[in-house]
């Protein structure tokens, strides 16, 4: 960045998120936002991904001139939200679900600057192997689902679940990486490659 660009900060607990978005080469700070998460009555899992963005960013609206980005990610099943799972006997519900077949990863985020705010939604569709009730236990006794949405991390050993993906893997991560170079783009904060001096 620029001493012209404004001030990065990112609205998320994720240190996946974090992760991905260091690797555009912007330095930023992180602000976690807390906000229900409960979904509204007969709200499509579209309309709530994109209002829980923008909600995280408008409970941290006081950080004065910086560019705030917020995101938020579900995974959906027959137009269902699968999110974080409650318990074991949740996350198993859940995978078994998931087993040998397709379902739909929305993740959108938010950038807002005073009153200036964009939200973008992008879905990804991922496609499950079949999964055994014993490789089902065997991963629910690791670390990896119970913060996730869906109960399953892409980028850890469930990614050796997935058959095929349609669409932005970092986005199933959290963070689709291309929309969010051409988001903070528009607001005058360009991602560098790692090392550039230009």
């Amino acid at each position: 960045m620029d001493s012209r660009s404004p001030e990065l900060v990112l609205g998320s607990a994720s240190p996946r998120r974090a992760e991905l978005l260091a690797q555009l080469g912007l330095s930023f700070s992180v602000i976690a936002a807390d906000i229900d998460e409960t979904p509204v009555r007969e709200e499509t899992p579209r309309d709530y991904v994109q209002r829980m963005a923008r909600e995280k960013a408008e409970a941290l609206v006081g950080i004065g001139s910086a560019l705030l980005l917020t995101a938020d990610t579900t995974v959906v099943l027959d137009d269902v939200i699968q999110g974080k799972p409650r318990d074991r006997a949740d996350a198993q519900r859940i995978l078994k679900g998931l087993s040998d077949r397709s379902h739909d990863v929305y993740t959108a985020i938010c950038a807002r600057q005073g009153s200036r705010s964009e939200t973008v939604l992008v879905r990804t569709v991922v496609e499950f192997a079949a999964l055994t009730p014993a490789l089902i236990n065997a991963y629910l006794s690791t670390d990896e689902p119970w913060d996730k949405a869906g109960a399953y991390a892409i980028q850890g050993f469930a990614g050796s679940f997935v058959r095929r993906v349609d669409g932005s893997v970092s986005s199933v991560i959290g963070l689709p990486l291309v929309e969010t170079r051409e988001l903070l783009a528009r607001f005058g904060i360009v991602a560098r490659l790692q090392g550039s001096t230009a």
